[in-house]
């Protein structure tokens, strides 16, 4: 993996976040489909151990910083063919623990971005969450639905409204601007080599489960969501990129399967011949005073199929099976 302060001599796709989950896999499949890639993390919930596959690929350049304070990130912005812009704070136990660093994390890292996009009209994709949707009580969301946040009062709703203020900034730009600019809203995306750390559910179950430990599911666990593999959520943003009737429209992202928490803890148990129970645990246990949670995440994802052809390709159960294949051996 190449490192330092020299550019490649081709014009580079840029992933901001390139070390994170979903960035690494990014990155691999950019590798594949021949572009020369630059990463920059500054590796704060990220791991270069994500990029171990491709560490010594002649196409990879990696730096080590955080965006806005890149002294070369004008040149950085200017050298690329495209920008994929993943950096940002993750998980909802993060998010509740470090609201201040979540919402300038989000907003000084995106606006740094599009100010170095703005000069060479580089485009942009801006990958943003399906929380954005907030506490509305609609099963399924599409791309026009009114957008219904929770009160300040509440720290989890900080993650959610610095996401949408950074898609608010990213269209604003392609209206004004004329900056080419497409927004994402991923819905739990999920597979190899994502961490359990912040609280995502599915590598929480898996681990647990892999150790006879019970599956601690929060709440009555009858909330519903959607898991989309990872493969699967690179395939659409590639196509995205690929779409020139992306620019300056916002797509869901995800695999409409649907599934409630409870479901989702036994099928990682069946799967994976474990001995292990349930354990309901109560919101107030886990979280500060005040959580909310959503009770259902669904995707349409019809414009994303119009405009790109995609659709999901690999199913829950193989999800989890193939997430749960990825993790190293127990100690």
């Amino acid at each position: 993996m190449n490192a330092g302060q020299t550019f490649l001599a081709d014009k580079p796709v840029l992933v901001t976040g390139g070390a994170g989950f979903i960035g690494a896999h990014l990155v691999e499949r950019l590798l594949k489909d021949g572009h020369a890639v630059v990463v920059i993390d500054d590796l704060s919930t990220g791991s270069i151990d994500n990029l171990k596959a491709v560490a010594r690929h002649p196409r990879l350049h990696f730096i080590q910083s955080q965006i806005s304070s890149y002294r070369a990130l004008d040149e950085l912005v200017a050298s690329a063919s495209y920008v994929f812009h993943l950096a940002a704070a993750v998980g909802v136990e993060l998010v509740l623990k470090s609201s201040v660093h979540t919402i300038t994390n989000n907003l000084n890292e995106t606006q740094a971005v599009f100010a170095a996009a703005l000069p060479h009209r580089t485009p942009v994709m801006l990958a943003s969450t399906s929380e954005v949707y907030g506490r509305s009580p609609k099963a399924t969301f599409s791309e026009t639905d009114d957008l219904v946040i929770g009160p300040p009062q509440i720290g989890r709703w900080s993650y959610a409204c610095s996401k949408l203020l950074d898609e608010f900034l990213g269209l604003a730009h392609h209206r004004e601007d004329a900056l080419p600019t497409t927004i994402v809203r991923l819905f739990n995306t999920v597979g190899p080599r994502q961490s359990g750390r912040y609280g995502m559910v599915l590598p929480r179950f898996i681990d647990a489960a892999r150790r006879g430990l019970p599956l601690r599911v929060y709440g009555h666990g009858r909330q519903t969501r959607c898991f989309c593999h990872v493969s699967d959520t690179v395939e659409a943003m590639v196509r995205l990129k690929n779409s020139p009737e992306a620019v300056g429209e916002v797509f869901n992202v995800g695999n409409p399967e649907i599934t409630s928490i409870a479901a989702l803890a036994r099928a990682v148990i069946e799967l994976l011949g474990s001995q292990s129970t349930i354990e309901p645990v109560e919101y107030s246990e886990v979280f500060q005073s005040g959580f909310e949670d959503m009770q259902h995440r669904q995707p349409d994802i019809s414009k994303l199929e119009r405009a790109t052809g995609f659709q999901p390709q690999i199913p829950l159960c193989e999800i989890i099976r193939r997430t749960a294949e990825s993790m190293p051996p127990l100690e």
